[in-house]
């Protein structure tokens, strides 16, 4: 009876699958191998457009440093005219506070 009982068992064990592989072979390793090589791959991607990104804002950054500063082709700015009004009120004002003392 118990090679009966053993080729009942053999029958009634299911049959390696890709999900369920049986035990003791190597798909469920190679799985995991091809899954990280995958993971890794994507990585790399992400890691690649950082790097280009990152570029791109480092020469935004740059030309924003240049193209701002200079004072080139600026027309200067010119002292506004004080009219004589401006300038008494001006005058009254400062001697008002103790600025003049003539």
């Amino acid at each position: 009876m118990d090679e009966e009982n053993k080729e009942e068992i053999k029958k009634e064990e299911p049959a390696p699958t890709e999900d369920k592989p049986a035990e003791g072979s190597k798909p469920a390793t190679t799985t995991l191998i091809s899954q990280a090589d995958l993971a890794a791959e994507r990585l790399e991607k992400a890691n690649e457009r950082q790097a280009e990104l990152l570029r791109q804002q480092e020469d935004l950054e740059a030309r924003k440093a240049l193209g701002g500063g200079s004072e080139a082709g600026q027309a200067p700015v010119e002292p506004k005219e004080e009219t004589s009004k401006e300038y008494r009120e001006r005058v009254e004002k400062e001697m008002s506070e103790g600025k003049h003392n003539d």
